[in-house]
């Protein structure tokens, strides 16, 4: 609960200035929670204004986007861009294609990725965009016509060394190859604007699994700092995506087993353990539901509940499908069912009443900006790799994406204990991501 005067009046500014915008709002009101320590002792942050600029974005980018269906009917979805804060280094953030895709989504990821890309120490500053557009169920050329109309319009306000996107929900290697190309057109350029490119044109080897390793690393760092790890633990993992399906991969690697994952529809469990050969096959090639699971494996449960992957017992829980999945009953299933560590994959899957149920339970907790920094840290070394004209091998991606969440861990533990707040890794994450941005903001004058 907050209690700093001058917190509480400037998150009362941001409540007016962005009405019906809850999911922005529950973003700033996290991150404040997290650095009333901070700004009691630095008050010359206070006295530049760093928290007030903070919360605004740079830039705010709306446009619509008309394109032809294979019919030949005239759609027109909306496209978002929020440039929020360039102060170490060029906007870096993903687009996301989904129908909940709106102002206050994007605000919430755009300022979420500023501290997550601080946390990598690359230097990345913090964006998000995409549209409410659905590529579910759409042909390969209608969306090719949508991502090029798009980015007839985005391709003036992004660039290597302003504005670099990549993927997101909805948005993966068809939907990049189709974004830069039409890029690539229009601008008379080829250039590192956009990352998670494929790899016959500048893109990365290992960025496809790095959201997922990388939740793994940070995890297990983590446990390692609690005398835990993964081997011979039970793992649940929400959503079937890119993250949720590298997270499981690289858990099981690591000695643990996965036993459940889910989609938009339900969730399958599987005592024996997951299939990820069959998953992959599911979501990455035939893209279909994963009630189509139980096909091949009859002794596997699919559900429709919605949140019932949480009360499957386990010792560790990933929410890797979107925000806000993880609620105060799921949280307090997975405590009453013997978990010991929540460690977030998505961008903020769990509600605010779910991480106090959490804390309140000495469950071990990592927090997004965190945990899932491992998409964005790659997508830098893509970045660097794309301006140095070079190609890396997946070994030397793979282990400084390990060294990367290695530190991001570390940060937030030091951070946590400094400000007394040991075992607090969310606290941790806001506080350190926060003084590397509020230091250059401060050098950099009122801007």
């Amino acid at each position: 609960m907050l209690k700093n005067e001058y917190l509480l009046d400037l998150l009362k500014t941001v409540e007016k200035r962005n009405p019906g915008q809850p999911e922005f709002i529950q973003a700033v009101t996290e991150v404040f929670t997290s650095l009333e320590p901070v700004i009691e002792k630095r008050k010359d942050l206070v006295d530049a204004g760093v928290l007030d600029r903070l919360v605004e974005p740079e830039r705010q980018i709306i446009f619509r986007i008309p394109w032809i269906d294979d019919n030949g009917k005239l759609q027109v979805n909306r496209g978002f861009r929020v440039q929020f804060n360039s102060a170490i280094g060029p906007y870096k953030g993903g687009f996301r294609f989904h129908p909940s895709v709106n102002i206050s989504i994007m605000k919430f990821l755009g300022f979420e990725q500023i501290f997550k890309n601080s946390l990598t120490t690359l230097p990345m500053g913090g964006a998000k965009g995409g549209s409410d557009f659905d590529p579910k169920g759409k042909s390969d050329a209608e969306v090719m016509r949508f991502c090029q109309s798009f980015m007839s319009e985005m391709y003036r306000h992004i660039g290597a060394d302003c504005d670099v996107p990549a993927g997101d929900i909805g948005v993966g290697a068809r939907e990049i190859g189709f974004l830069f190309g039409q890029y690539k057109r229009l601008a008379n350029e080829f250039t590192g604007t956009l990352t998670g490119k494929g790899l016959s044109f500048g893109g990365s080897l290992v960025r496809t699994q790095a959201t997922g390793y990388g939740l793994c690393y940070f995890t297990q760092e983590m446990l390692k700092a609690n005398g835990k790890s993964f081997d011979g633990t039970t793992v649940l993992v929400s959503g079937s995506g890119n993250v949720a399906i590298y997270a499981a991969e690289k858990a099981t690697q690591l000695g643990a087993k996965v036993v459940a994952m889910s989609d938009s529809s339900g969730y399958i469990y599987d005592k024996n353990g997951i299939d990820l050969d069959y998953i992959k096959l599911l979501k990455e090639v035939e893209r279909k539901r994963l009630k189509e699971y139980t096909v091949k494996h009859p002794d596997a449960e699919y559900h429709t509940e919605k949140g019932g992957i949480w009360t499957i017992p386990c010792d560790i829980a990933l929410p890797c499908a979107t925000q806000n999945e993880l609620d105060e009953a799921g949280a307090k299933a997975l405590v009453k069912n013997g978990c010991f560590a929540v460690c977030e994959g998505a961008n903020m899957p769990s509600t605010p009443e779910a991480i106090e149920v959490l804390f309140e339970n000495g469950i071990l907790f990592a927090p997004a900006k965190a945990s899932n920094a491992g998409g964005v840290a790659t997508s830098g070394l893509e970045m660097s790799q794309n301006s140095e004209r070079l190609s890396w091998s997946a070994k030397q991606v793979d282990d400084m994406l390990h060294n990367i969440m290695i530190g991001i861990f570390h940060a937030c533990d030091d951070a946590a204990k400094e400000f007394g707040m040991e075992g607090n890794y969310m606290a941790g994450a806001n506080i350190a991501g926060f003084l590397r941005v509020a230091e250059a903001m401060k050098a950099q004058g009122y801007v």
